[in-house]
């Protein structure tokens, strides 16, 4: 797998801690060439001083006119991992315009707008790319207090069809990895109190996944170990989404 990384560009959004950080990691160990977008600068200067090789993208993605110049900027990329996302938590009757708006902004907008821009540009190039969506198990299963948040990955698995459907004639490859609760900070703000224990339970394989879990599906679906899989969409949740 090592080899289909060496000297290729590769974007990662939400790069500046949790899963996008550990991707990040990975993929500096396998001789990519970086590219790491976050809207927290901080985070990014702190990566930076740890994988001085990678470049830094500071755009909130949630803002599509001043993410849509900063991703042309980069010309050609050779592959994308959407991993910036949010959560929002509401009981059906509390469900806010804004945080709708908010949730959907970043969870669902941004992957289009990145994604076509990546995509076109692979395109013009001829690279025979793959983008990888950070989805989650939240769009194949109802989960109480997560209307919108299930809605909005739901929608990032159909974008990844559409995309996959479009976009395999150039040879560019769209999939997405769909897991369970990981426990980084967002993961555990989804649990909300007291429930972790009631969610490993309901996991047949009877644990979290690490973030290294997801870090390897990603990668696995980046390389040409699965050159022939597209528009896939791949639990890393212990058997949960069997029930």
């Amino acid at each position: 797998m090592s080899s289909s990384f060496k000297n290729k560009r590769v974007l990662v959004t939400g790069a500046g801690r949790g899963i996008g950080r550990a991707v990040v990691k990975e993929l500096v160990s396998k001789e990519a060439s970086v590219i790491a977008l976050s809207k927290t600068k901080t985070n990014l200067d702190n990566l930076k001083k740890e994988f001085p090789s990678i470049e830094i993208v500071a755009v909130d993605v949630g803002n599509w006119k001043e993410t849509e110049a900063a991703v042309q900027k980069l010309g050609a990329i050779d592959m994308l991992v959407n991993n910036a996302g949010i959560i929002t938590l509401q009981e059906v009757g509390s469900i806010t315009e804004d945080e709708v708006d908010e949730c959907f902004s970043v969870n669902v907008k941004a992957v289009a707008n990145i994604s076509q821009i990546v995509a076109v540009n692979m395109k013009k190039a001829g690279i025979r790319g793959s983008i990888v969506n950070l989805s989650s198990q939240a769009s194949m299963v109802g989960i109480p207090k997560h209307a919108t948040y299930c809605a909005s990955k739901g929608a990032v698995d159909q974008l990844t069809k559409v995309f996959a459907l479009e976009l395999g004639p150039s040879g560019i490859r769209v999939n997405s990895v769909n897991p369970t609760v990981i426990l980084t900070d967002m993961g555990k703000r989804a649990c909300g109190s007291g429930s972790l224990e009631e969610k490993k339970a309901a996991i047949p394989l009877g644990e979290f996944p690490e973030p290294e879990d997801v870090v390897k599906a990603v990668l696995f679906l980046l390389s040409e170990d699965s050159r022939m899989i597209t528009g896939a969409h791949l639990p890393i949740d212990g058997g949960y989404t069997c029930h």
